[in-house]
């Protein structure tokens, strides 16, 4: 027992630990290793990046394209996105389990002492000293086949005179292939839950982009909602000081007698509702902010928090304006859209569910060819004579050149034939996966729909934007012409300071009328892009693959 037991185990565990070093270097997906695993906890989640590069002057200064990049960097709900990518990524990696190779060893001792009743039994109190190792290997390859390789080896001693081999140690080697003849028969039926998780993959990745493509379409829109809210507020607090600066003229036209003193209240009310109306945009400026930093995710640092915003862009679009066709523009968009590619992925992963649903409709016919080696060894004795006298003495070294001399074969094979009479699961299986199909198609279509008329919206919102901003433009020259020939006259003393005051809400109103239309147009076009599935481009955005 001291010879054998240290030798068996170290043989035992050699072998385990050598082919469970083979089984480690099977791949693993690549995304696995980038990943960092790290508590849930809000403490522990990653710092704000970036926001305070971007401060200047006491304030924090951005671009359009900066505000994009760091509502990429630190949005909540665009990381949140981003872990439904990661998640399927490790669904690709569960989906390889069932060809994960497995290595499995044991050893185990025992000894029983028991009283005889007969004298066959060879000693008068039986004393049996069992051990055992055994490892065992096996794997499922992606046609299906399956091996397996297990090695056994027991030492036993006893007390007993009858035994020829005391102690005496039995090694065993086996080796069996299975084969499915129907079913689970192929790459197809052996890979589809891979390949079904490649699909979700790609369709998850889509669906992230389609996700990109809406938050970066609403932090474009905020924005420039913010510099509009900025653009009327500068607007209204030039109309005010236009309304003030009347109101100090007829006061002292009042205090000079050239002016009725009735006439003094309407300019001094048109100043009070002028100030309601700054209030109301100076208001309506911080709700507008408070958006956009919840979009940058400024409102994670505290220091961040408190600042202003200084907005670099300007609303009046510079340079050629954007001009594209409908029908360009609904080509592209059918060939680039996100959303499209993400339904694609889910019809290719339904036609998968349909063959693997055939699959399980088949009989599970299966051939297993089985082969195994014997070996014996240990210390011999001639038990004829009384005591037993030792012939000569062995170990496992005379088990081992047994076994691997298969001087003692097993050999065979054998079918197995499983038919179920009916197999309503399965049928229920192959009916649901041929109707997620059809539904994929309707969805599709759908979505087809959808889009084409989300890109006629767009290409007349901005075809409108173009249009609106050249009236508009000209309504605000001849806006600010007729102030100042109202001035005049009312200087000449030809018409009241009603005309005059009617003339300066004309002119606020054609200037906030253009702005409106040239942030429309700066909106309209995001919105084209968005449509076209090219938003992402033209914002120098690029999404990583996440291959597994």
């Amino acid at each position: 027992m001291k010879r054998f037991s240290p030798f068996l185990i170290g043989v035992s565990m050699f072998l385990f630990s050598t082919l469970l070093a083979r089984a480690q270097t099977f791949p693993t997906p690549d995304y696995f290793h980038r990943l960092v695993y790290e508590p849930a906890s809000p403490a522990q989640l990653p710092a704000p990046e970036g926001l305070r590069d971007y401060v200047v002057g006491g304030k924090l200064r951005l671009s359009l394209a900066d505000a994009v990049r760091l509502a990429l960097r630190n949005n909540t709900e665009v990381r949140l996105n981003e872990l439904q990518v990661e998640e399927t990524a490790f669904a690709v990696q569960r989906a390889y389990q069932p060809f994960d190779p497995v290595a499995t060893s044991t050893f185990s001792s025992s000894r029983a002492k028991s009283p005889t009743y007969t004298q066959l039994q060879g000693a008068t109190t039986l004393s049996d000293l069992e051990q055992q190792a055994q490892f065992g290997y096996s794997q499922t390859f992606q046609t299906g086949t399956n091996y397996q390789v297990s090695f056994n080896a027991s030492k036993s001693s006893t007390n007993s005179i009858f035994y020829f081999f005391n102690p005496s140690i039995s090694t065993n080697l086996n080796l069996s292939i299975t084969q499915p003849l129907l079913r689970n028969r192929g790459f197809v039926a052996n890979r589809g839950p891979i390949l079904i998780a490649r699909r979700n993959l790609q369709q998850s990745q889509a669906t992230f982009e389609s996700q990109i493509n809406d938050s970066v379409q609403q932090v474009v829109n905020q924005y420039w909602a913010v510099i509009q809210a900025r653009e009327n507020l500068e607007v209204l607090r030039k109309s005010q000081e236009l309304a003030e600066a009347t109101y100090q003229q007829n006061k002292r036209a009042l205090e000079l007698g050239a002016l009725p003193p009735l006439d003094i209240y309407r300019s001094e009310a048109e100043v009070a509702t002028r100030r309601v109306a700054v209030i109301q945009a100076e208001y309506a400026l911080k709700q507008a902010e408070d958006q956009l930093r919840r979009m940058l995710g400024t409102d994670q640092d505290p220091y961040i928090r408190a600042l202003d915003f200084e907005l670099v862009e300007k609303a009046e679009p510079s340079g050629e304006l954007f001009t594209i066709d409908q029908a360009e523009a609904l080509k592209r968009g059918l060939e680039r859209r996100p959303e499209l590619e993400a339904l694609r992925q889910q019809l290719a992963a339904s036609d998968t569910s349909i063959r693997l649903a055939h699959n399980h409709l088949l009989p599970d016919l299966s051939l297993t060819g089985f082969y195994s080696s014997n070996g014996l060894g240990g210390n011999q004795f001639d038990i004829s004579s009384t005591p037993p006298v030792l012939i000569a003495r062995g170990g496992l070294g005379d088990a081992l050149g047994q076994l691997f001399r298969f001087n003692y074969p097993t050999y065979g094979f054998n079918v197995r034939l499983n038919l179920p009479i009916k197999n309503r699961a399965a049928a229920a299986d192959l009916g649901n996966a041929l109707v997620t199909k059809r539904r994929g198609l309707y969805l599709m279509r759908q979505l087809q729909e959808n889009l084409t008329l989300e890109m006629s919206n767009a290409v007349h919102q901005l075809e409108q934007a173009k249009i609106s901003m050249a009236a508009t433009k000209v309504a605000r020259d001849l806006a600010q012409k007729n102030l100042e020939a109202e001035e005049r006259k009312f200087q000449l003393g030809a018409q009241t300071i009603f005309f005059v005051l009617q003339a300066q809400t004309q002119l606020a109103q054609a200037e906030l009328s253009l702005l409106q239309a040239q942030v429309g147009y700066q909106v309209a076009v995001t919105a084209v892009n968005h449509a076209m599935g090219t938003l992402l481009d033209r914002h120098g955005i690029r999404i990583a693959e996440a291959v597994p």
